[in-house]
């Protein structure tokens, strides 16, 4: 009988044979092990057939899936996967030890990551031959890395293979058979030392702002015959990071300017020079394409970022696995102008209408911004925005103020209101929220809660108004700026052509968390975005009305 094709070679070979799209990188990494089967016994390294078959067929023969449209199906890799799981476990040393000592897998989200690292664990804890298996999954916080660690602990309760000999507790999985483990463990834990491990399972390396993780896990793996640490991520931004350390390291090996025979890589993602709205080059940076990827979210997710370029870049780092810069600008013009609605928005219109406010001060010497935000009675979606906006009279006629002549202009025709002197007086401020409360229904309104507004917001609330505070960080902004994109492409936000507001949304740049959240950057942007901050300020209080979330479900209750 003839010797079945092993799926590593298989595969490298399909890809090579341009039968599977891939990338230059992932070429490369085929094209490496293809070498090695050639070259690699001159440096004492062998494939080792039987023990790749054998990781390969540990997955469908003992774990099942337990999310999804595959929920209880058993779990048969992808070829890509077979690749990943057989070169890690197939190649071995001349002293029959494993050769991989670190795999870097970079992949686009939605990709089965995760469900490969969790099964990837279990291995190597219940089948690797390990005496004394200590095996985590490591991420930046216990709670990340419960996220992996879940889902090898609902693989092993839908096995009544594994059941038999691995016991399940909170946080452990144990098979007291060998006196082996898996936990999940972060950063935030109490002390990582005395840590034997055999196995490690990083999960999103690229979250990891420090190298503390991944230094501990290095050295708690020195006396162990064959330690794996498994790394998995999606591209990241920080070009200082460890992430971006073992990507350039993984590249440099695969293009072989480095040597490494204890480091596999594999990196998906798009070439340069691929168009990367041209749903052809997907499949590179999404080898599970049109299985746990599903075309048409990638063609709604491509088509919101060519009108939104700070969009661009999430989808570019998360959905097609490409390093971008954290910073960005965040709105086209030309979408904004197509919210202008044709003509301006005046308060006579508005009178009596029900409203939300957002309230950003700034310094005391600069601009003070206030936004108003209708919902329409007719289609609810659809919002009014009236914006008022204070400078110092004095910053009219400073020369120090680039912005002069332009702030003069906005101020004869009515965009910009001046308060006398040097410094902006809020008592002009509080007088016109309470002349607006009064002519409108402002239902409530956000101030900034990390600025110094604790007198203004007594004021206000003592005049009877609901004040909220609105901190400027990720967690606060992330939904209200995704609204602002929501209504945006949808044409859903009149904003009137307001002009300072409309040179402030082509100023503004936004910075970007790890899981792609957004929030204003002044520190970046290229002029003043105060208007556009109250606007968003003003959206969370219309989406959290809207929606039914209550302010105390998601950040407690504030004070000022």
């Amino acid at each position: 009988m003839a010797k079945a094709e092993c799926p590593v070679e298989k595969y490298a070979r399909a890809v090579l044979d341009g039968k599977i799209v891939a990338c230059r990188l992932v070429h490369l990494a085929c094209q490496r092990h293809l070498d090695d089967l050639t070259y690699g016994p001159a440096r004492g390294l062998f494939f080792d057939h039987k023990a790749a078959l054998k990781a390969i067929k540990f997955f469908p023969l003992f774990l099942k899936h337990s999310k999804g449209e595959w929920a209880g199906q058993p779990f048969n890799l992808a070829l890509w996967q077979k690749f990943i799981v057989g070169s890690i476990f197939g190649w071995k040393r001349g002293d029959s030890l494993r050769r991989f000592r670190t795999a870097y897998n970079e992949l686009s989200r939605k990709n089965g990551k995760s469900t490969l690292a969790a099964g990837t664990g279990i291995f190597l804890m219940a089948a690797d031959g390990e005496p004394g298996a200590e095996v985590y999954t490591a991420a930046t916080k216990r709670d990340q890395a419960r996220i992996v660690h879940g889902e090898a602990v609902r693989m092993v309760r839908g096995s009544g293979d594994l059941r038999q000999f691995i016991e399940i507790y909170r946080d452990n999985l144990c098979m007291p058979a060998t006196n082996s483990k898996y936990e999940p463990l972060g950063a935030d834990a109490d002390t990582m030392d005395g840590l034997n491990v055999s196995g490690a399972i990083v999960d999103e390396l690229h979250a990891h702002k420090t190298r503390a993780v991944v230094d501990v896990l290095e050295t708690a793996t020195g006396s162990r015959r064959q330690p794996l640490t498994f790394e998995i991520t999606t591209a990241g931004y920080d070009q200082t990071s460890i992430c971006r350390e073992h990507h350039d390291y993984s590249e440099s090996i695969l293009r072989g300017t480095l040597q490494d025979d204890s480091w596999f890589a594999f990196i998906a993602t798009i070439d340069e020079g691929d168009d990367w709205t041209d749903p052809q080059v997907w499949a590179k940076a999404n080898p599970n394409l049109r299985i746990s990827v599903k075309m048409d979210d990638l063609e709604r997710k491509a088509a919101k970022a060519q009108k939104l370029p700070a969009a661009q870049n999430a989808f570019k780092r998360l959905h097609l696995n490409v390093w971008t810069q954290q910073l960005d600008r965040w709105i086209d013009l030309g979408l904004w102008d197509q919210n202008a609605n044709g003509h301006p928005v005046t308060a006579e219109a508005l009178r009596g209408r029900t409203c939300y406010g957002g309230l950003d001060l700034a310094a005391v010497s600069d601009l003070v911004a206030w936004s108003l935000v209708f919902p329409r009675e007719d289609d609810v979606e659809k919002l009014d925005i009236l914006m008022r906006f204070w400078c110092p009279e004095a910053r009219l006629y400073d020369t120090a103020n680039r912005y002069r002549d332009q702030y003069q202009a906005w101020h004869n025709q009515g965009f910009l209101a001046v308060t006398p002197g040097d410094a902006i007086d809020y008592a002009f401020i509080r007088a016109q929220i309470l002349e607006d409360a009064k002519q409108f229904q402002l239902v409530d309104l956000n101030l900034d809660r990390l600025f110094n507004a604790h007198q203004i917001a007594g004021e206000l609330q003592q005049e009877g108004l609901a004040v909220f505070g609105l901190g400027q960080g990720f967690l606060s902004m992330a939904m209200p700026m995704k609204e602002l994109e929501r209504r945006l492409l949808a044409r859903k936000l009149n904003h009137g052509g307001n002009p300072v507001l409309r040179w402030m949304a082509d100023n503004v740049a936004v910075r970007q968390d790890p899981a792609g959240n957004l929030k204003p950057d002044k520190s970046t942007s290229q002029g003043k975005i105060d208007g556009i901050v109250a606007l968003v300020m003003a959206l969370d209080r219309v989406a959290r009305t809207q929606e039914g979330i209550s302010v105390y479900d998601t950040r407690g209750v504030l004070t000022f």
